[in-house]
């Protein structure tokens, strides 16, 4: 891995300021309005004790800064690990102020300079970060204009704003840039009627395509990663790890690590580590320590797993309920009732997690692959005993997260070692501690019965969901009896899962949404009705039926019934406030069971879409991510012990399985923007199931749908 010293951070272009005081960094910056936030100052923090519930500040001085040059540097919380609000969060904040977009610098996922936020994921960025930076970026335009009018001596009313210059609209040749009203000094001014943001026909940035701006330094290799630092004295590091999540130290013995020269062992209790300046030299000391340990597993495996969850003394929620389920069934002329199975998954994000820590005097600044920077800073402070303040979380680029990167372990493993070693110390973990380690989508069983009448109305609709999350698990069509019920882990009950689970993209959606969008299919061909039809026939919902619209139009979508042998399969959801629909195109090599996706068509409601060209990438994206649990992935397991731990038997998509995909972004540019980072993904293990039953006449129930339980489901067809 390339690496280069620290003093630069091309992430977001910002100097990595180590340790430095914020008021430091404003004689850094020299003249000019500095909008200024000091993250922690609303709080009285003494010794250890954390804030108690820390959330987005109000004050618009948190979210920027502009230089007497004009450059508006926008600061966010947010991290950029491949989604794109580098660009589409500048392009907000150029709109909000009317300057040039190239005037916008990103400052992100820094703790000493950025405002508190809980993290990046749910595709929350877009639609609950930007709004509260717009009305920030409004509140600052209108106190620039009123200082402006003050200057020029005319009613802030003939002002305007055009390129970061506050223009007399009587007298075009008097006007003041934003730069000049800085003088140097801070801005302090607040307004008690806060201002409107900027009306949508108004925008000359938002709406338009932009390519990422981050785009080039990651093509031409200059983008800079938590492990393409380096600082002086820095030395890298390899944990002892046990070999199952059920396992416990008992004895070890790290002399054969000693006796490596340069090696230093660090310990804290069962915390084991072997610290060198060579990362092949930790790596040759770590093997040399011989441990043993104790086992006390959870006897379930990739196999019994199901069994367990639905037999489970579990905690039961009633999540949603209408009408009466009696009822619905006595109106029913047909009842089916399905079992859907969905296993553990890994993030395999190409970045596995990494840190790097220094502690110098009483500041402990941590560089970390890191989803939630703040949250990273409270892990620390919490279990290091450091005051808040004292911690430093910096988030260079980050190679993927998924959800993974969310709990950041890698980060206090680094913080420790800094601390006990006293010396920067870097943490990456290796591909095999990345399987282990991080946390698993979890698995689940999605139980449905469900009832039409002789017409092919949805009368009863009765869903219970099983430990994978309810995420997705709507109803969505226009059923008038339908209940939805969640088991999950009783209080003081035996563990379910043997190892760590969080989220995974668009957290169980996939899986929620298979189920619902086969047992939908199911209930169409059991009706002799088009797929297509069946459900538009039972949705009111306006967006959704849109959807529906746009996406067999680009499709060139023809009626059937299904099994028809075409291989078509369709599948619609909600996901982060946005509606998608899906229709896919598949081969199925009979004799092997092996499928090929040749086209998907796809169309969301995501609201204004800030971005379209990096909305695009997105859907791409998620459907091709998406083939990879419809197909391949699935984690093997015995106890704790992960038996997946590299890509050698866990498959996740290739280039060579992309099929051609048309996307459509259907045009709300009067609605509030909605996530754009996960709905894509979620349909696609559904349409996919769907298509293969076209196909085959056979239905998967299991994902993924490999080519022996697609030859099983032909069997048994």
């Amino acid at each position: 891995m390339k690496k280069t010293d620290i003093k630069t951070q091309e992430s977001s272009g910002e100097e990595i300021r180590n340790g430095m005081k914020r008021r430091n960094f404003v004689k850094l910056l020299g003249g000019g309005i500095f909008i200024f936030f000091q993250p922690l100052d609303i709080f009285d923090l003494k010794d250890s004790v954390l804030p108690q519930g820390r959330s987005l500040t109000k004050d618009y001085n948190a979210f920027l800064q502009i230089a007497g040059d004009g450059t508006v540097s926008c600061f966010t919380g947010k991290i950029e690990m491949g989604q794109g609000v580098i660009t589409s969060l500048a392009q907000m904040m150029a709109d909000e102020l009317n300057v040039p977009l190239e005037k916008v610098k990103m400052v992100m996922g820094d703790t000493d300079l950025c405002p508190y936020d809980a993290g990046t994921w749910g595709s929350q960025t877009t639609q609950t970060f930007g709004p509260a930076m717009r009305a920030a970026a409004a509140e600052a335009r209108s106190i620039l204009i009123d200082l402006a009018a003050s200057k020029l001596g005319v009613p802030a009313s003939q002002l305007e704003v055009k390129d970061g210059f506050v223009v007399d609209t009587k007298n075009p040749g008097k006007s003041l840039s934003y730069g000049s009203l800085a003088n140097g000094k801070k801005l302090e001014r607040y307004l008690d009627v806060k201002p409107a943001v900027e009306d949508y026909s108004k925008f000359t940035y938002v709406g338009k395509s932009y390519k990422h701006s981050d785009a080039r330094l990651k093509v031409t290799g200059q983008a800079k990663y938590t492990g393409d630092l380096k600082i002086p004295g820095m030395v890298f590091a390899r944990i002892l790890r046990p070999p199952s999540h059920g396992a416990k130290l008992s004895t070890v013995d790290v002399s054969g690590a000693e006796a490596i020269k340069g090696t230093q062992v660090v310990r804290d209790g069962d915390f084991i580590a072997v610290l060198h300046e060579n990362r092949d030299k930790a790596d040759e000391a770590i093997v040399k320590i011989k441990a043993e340990f104790t086992f006390n597993e959870l006897k379930v495996n990739d196999k019994n797993m199901y069994d367990r969850m639905v037999g489970a003394d579990s905690r039961v929620n009633v999540l949603r309920t209408t009408g009466d389920m009696a009822a619905g069934s006595e109106q029913s002329d047909k009842i089916f009732e399905s079992e859907f199975l969905d296993p553990y998954l890994a993030h395999t994000s190409i970045e596995t997690h990494t840190a790097l820590a220094k502690l110098e005097g009483d500041k402990m600044t941590v560089w970390a692959a890191t989803q939630s920077p703040f949250g990273l800073q409270d892990n620390i402070s919490r279990e290091m005993g450091f005051p808040l303040e004292k911690v430093r979380i910096i988030t260079p680029f980050v190679g993927g997260g998924f959800g993974g990167k969310a709990p950041a372990q890698q980060g206090v493993e680094a913080a420790r070692l800094a601390k006990m070693s006293g010396k920067p110390v870097m943490v990456v973990w290796t591909r095999d501690e990345e399987f282990f380690y991080d946390t698993f989508h979890p698995a689940g069983v999605v139980r449905i019965k469900s009832g039409i009448d002789k017409s092919g109305l949805i009368k009863l609709w009765d869903y219970s969901l099983y430990y994978g999350g309810s995420r997705g698990s709507d109803t969505i069509y226009d059923v008038p009896n339908a209940r939805t019920t969640a088991y999950s882990q009783n209080m003081n009950a035996t563990a379910i899962h043997p190892f760590g689970t969080g989220a995974w993209r668009a957290p169980n959606n996939n899986a929620n949404t298979f189920a619902r969008e086969s047992q939908i299919d199911i209930m169409a061909a059991a009706a002799g009705m088009d797929p297509l039809e069946f459900r538009l026939k039972n949705l009111k919902d306006q967006k959704m039926i849109a959807c529906w619209k746009a996406v067999a139009d680009k499709f060139g979508y023809v009626p059937a019934k299904a099994p028809g042998g075409r291989g078509i399969g369709m599948a619609c959801g909600t996901d982060a406030g946005t509606w998608v629909a899906m229709i896919a195109e598949i081969k199925v090599d009979k004799s092997t069971g092996k499928v090929k996706v040749v086209r998907v068509a796809c169309a969301q409601d995501m609201g204004l879409c800030v971005n379209p060209q990096g909305a695009l990438i997105q859907m791409e994206g998620c459907i091709q991510m998406a083939l990879g649990y419809t197909l391949t992935e699935e984690v093997m397991f015995e106890g704790g012990n992960i038996k997946d731990r590299g890509f050698d038997t866990y498959e996740i998509p290739r280039f060579s399985w992309t099929p051609k995909m048309d996307c459509v972004i259907l045009d709300r540019k009067d609605q509030p923007p909605k996530g754009g980072g996960e709905p894509a993904l979620i349909t696609v293990g559904a349409a996919v199931g769907n298509a293969i039953f076209d196909a085959t006449g056979a239905r998967v129930y299991r994902m993924p749908m490999t080519p022996a339980r697609i030859l099983e489901a032909m069997k048994k067809a």
